[in-house]
């Protein structure tokens, strides 16, 4: 495992970092991004950032140069990602987009498909969803039973979908529907379409979370037209799209590392603020998750180096989601046990830390053993394909 960088990928980092100095719309350093009550406001704000970010050549680095990427690899990613987030610069608004559907249309869309829709997602003038998950599949996506009939000119969808980010603001999503319910095996009859948010016959309902925020939504499709050519890959081989994606979204994970890098940092602050280093409980535990964190790191780096040699990261991406999620889970408790009196707190109080920040984040990260595959199944996942142990 190399865990150095080149004097190239050095100078990528200070370029980006000269840009940020000149160009965030807050201190670089020492000021955040503004903070909005409403989601809106902060996604508008978001697809104004990720536009200024993409004119500059700073999003999709590793995305060919034909299609306004900078042909880099995954280490230039990773300083990119790094350099942002110690900017304190807010996540992309079209972070599915860039990380899930643009890998997955260059891997398996078609020439016009790529041309129509790779730069739109770039500058976040155009945010996408993943429509996977369905309320009777749980975290077996293969019993999906979102039908989309094939017929003239196209397909039409009838179905379900659920834990969707962001739908309430995309103009498309990335779906996933039976096309031929005959299939022998659940997998086989599954395709991939892009389905057009706007369309005809698509609902969307937020759900609000833990946190009081509704980025999570359910969407229903009610006979939505889909046309042909807005199939990705071939039909009836959804599922191999899907792996694709999947494999993005469990694999090397910067956006978290940097998170809670972030994070881990802010728990030290914090402790040296209130005197929780005067606690020998509260020292082991900071101990431990400054520790856990760049355990994370390093796991991040041994995926990097064989992706930097042009190796797949392979299904160990199951590992690494399990370990960040359990870690965030114990970092965030230990939070709560550091913030003492002000733990229940949320707004308005001086002595809560962060104005509510912690407690947000505390909800948030709940989910973590639920989203992007419940770490039950990442456990059968290591088990079968990694151990090579027999399937229960």
């Amino acid at each position: 495992m190399d865990l150095s960088t080149t004097p190239d990928q050095e100078a990528l980092r200070a370029e980006l970092r000269m840009w940020l100095e000149a160009n965030l719309p807050w201190e670089y350093g020492v000021g955040l991004p503004p903070r909005f009550e409403d989601l809106a406001d902060a996604v508008d704000f978001g697809r104004r950032w990720q536009h200024d970010l993409a004119a500059a050549g700073w999003v999709g680095v590793t995305w060919p140069v034909d299609v306004g990427g900078r042909g880099f690899g995954p280490v230039e990613n990773f300083v990119v990602t790094e350099e942002l987030a110690r900017a304190r610069a807010p996540e992309l608004v079209g972070r599915i987009g860039i990380n899930l559907v643009g890998p997955t249309l260059l891997a398996h869309g078609t020439l016009d498909q790529r041309r129509r829709w790779l730069p739109a997602i770039l500058s976040a003038t155009e945010i996408w969803c993943q429509l996977f998950s369905e309320p009777d599949a749980g975290s077996d996506l293969a019993s999906l039973t979102t039908r989309a009939e094939p017929g003239d000119g196209g397909y039409l969808l009838n179905g379900r979908k659920v834990w969707t980010s962001y739908a309430q603001f995309a103009d498309w999503g990335l779906c996933l529907a039976r096309t031929e319910p005959d299939a022998p095996r659940p997998q086989q009859g599954i395709s991939a379409l892009a389905v057009d948010m706007h369309a005809d016959g698509v609902e969307v309902r937020p759900l609000v979370q833990l946190t009081g925020e509704a980025e999570f939504n359910e969407v229903f499709f009610d006979d939505v037209f889909v046309p042909a050519d807005h199939l990705v890959g071939e039909r009836g081989r959804g599922w191999n799209v899907a792996g694709s994606t999947l494999a993005h979204e469990r694999g090397v994970n910067p956006r978290q590392l940097v998170i809670h890098t972030q994070l881990v940092d802010e728990l030290l602050r914090l402790a040296e603020q209130n005197g929780a280093f005067d606690d020998w409980r509260h020292r082991q535990a900071l101990a431990e998750t400054y520790t856990e964190v760049r355990l994370f790191q390093l796991h991040n780096w041994r995926s990097l180096s064989k992706m930097a040699k042009g190796e797949d990261p392979g299904p160990e991406g199951s590992a690494l989601k399990l370990y960040w999620s359990e870690m965030s889970q114990r970092l965030h408790r230990h939070a709560m046990e550091i913030l003492g009196p002000a733990a229940p707190l949320w707004q308005g109080a001086d002595e809560n830390p962060g104005d509510g920040a912690w407690q947000r984040s505390w909800l948030y990260y709940q989910a973590a053993s639920i989203f992007a595959g419940t770490n039950e199944i990442q456990r059968t996942l290591v088990g079968e394909r990694v151990l090579g142990l027999p399937r229960g």
